[in-house]
C-alpha cells in the first residue's frame, strides 16, 4: 500500500474494535499517525496502538464518551496536544440498540434516546470540536449506514433515523466547509461482521437478508475501510457531500 498519507493525522472514534479498528489500520498503512478513542474496552485499544505502532507512525489511544458531548473538545484537544494537527476525521462510533416497532408497548425508549445521543448529537460535537483546528484541504467521513437510506424490515426505525440525521448533517458540513478545501462524505455499509451486528443477528446472516444483496454476501471490514482510505486519499479531495454505498447492492 502506497504511503500517501504521510505526514497526516487522523482521529477514528470507536477506534478499539470493529470497523473502526479496521480503518485506523488501514490509514496507518498508507502512513498516517492515528489517534483512535473509545469508552471502556482500554486492552482492547491498546492493543491496537500496538498494532499501528508496529506500522511505524504514531499512535495514541484517548479514553472519550461520545454519549457526553461535552467530552467532544477535550477530545480533540487532546488530539492537538499530542500531535500538533489534525487532518481526518472519521465519525465512526456509534451504537446499535435492538429495535422494536413504534408502536410496541414495551418500547426502550431510554435506550433508544441514547441510540440518538451517541450516534447523532455525539458525532455533532465532535465535528464541531474538530472543524475549527482541521487542516485547511482536510477530510472528515461519516460512518453511516445502508438503513440510513432503506430500511426493509420492521424495528429499526430510530437506528435509520440516527443514520440518516448524520447524511444530511455531513452535507452541510461539506457545505460549510468547502471554502477549506475539506471535504465531508458518508460511507454507508450494509452488514459487517462486527459485535454489533452479531448483537441483532446472531451468528449466522439470514438467509432473508442475503437476498437482498445482488452480490449474495455482507461486507469485510477491509472492504469498507478501503473506501474511506480512499476518500481521505489524494484523489479524493473532489468528492464531498457523497453518499457511498458499500452494501452489495442492497436498495437497488
Amino acid at each position: 500500500m502506497q504511503k500517501v498519507l504521510i505526514g497526516k493525522v487522523a482521529l477514528v472514534t470507536g477506534g478499539s474494535r470493529g470497523l473502526g479498528a479496521v480503518v485506523a489500520e488501514t490509514l496507518a498503512d498508507q502512513g498516517a499517525d492515528i489517534a483512535i478513542s473509545y469508552v471502556t474496552s482500554s486492552d482492547k485499544a491498546e492493543a491496537v496502538v500496538k498494532k499501528l505502532k508496529a506500522k511505524g507512525g504514531r499512535a495514541i489511544a484517548i479514553q472519550s464518551d461520545q454519549a457526553d458531548t461535552t467530552a467532544a473538545q477535550p477530545l480533540i484537544d487532546k488530539v492537538m496536544a499530542n500531535f500538533g494537527q489534525l487532518d481526518i476525521l472519521i465519525n465512526n462510533a456509534a451504537i446499535l440498540v435492538q429495535g422494536k416497532t413504534i408502536d410496541a408497548p414495551d418500547l426502550d425508549t431510554v435506550s433508544l434516546d441514547r441510540q440518538w445521543q451517541i450516534n447523532v448529537m455525539g458525532a455533532v460535537a465532535t465535528t464541531r470540536a474538530a472543524a475549527p483546528v482541521l487542516t485547511n484541504g482536510g477530510r472528515i467521513i461519516f460512518i453511516g449506514s445502508l438503513l440510513g437510506t432503506c430500511v426493509p424490515f420492521p424495528g429499526a426505525a430510530d437506528y435509520a433515523g440516527t443514520k440518516a440525521a448524520i447524511t444530511g448533517y455531513a452535507r452541510g458540513a461539506a457545505r460549510d466547509l468547502g471554502s477549506r478545501n475539506i471535504t465531508v462524505n458518508t460511507v454507508q455499509p450494509g452488514v459487517m461482521p462486527t459485535d454489533m451486528a452479531t448483537e441483532v443477528l446472531g451468528n449466522n446472516v439470514p438467509d432473508a437478508l442475503l437476498d437482498l444483496h445482488p452480490i449474495r454476501r455482507i461486507a469485510t471490514l477491509e472492504e469498507v475501510a478501503a473506501t474511506v482510505g480512499f476518500l481521505v486519499g489524494p484523489h479524493g479531495g473532489y468528492i464531498t457531500g457523497a453518499v457511498i454505498d458499500v452494501a452489495g447492492g442492497a436498495g437497488i
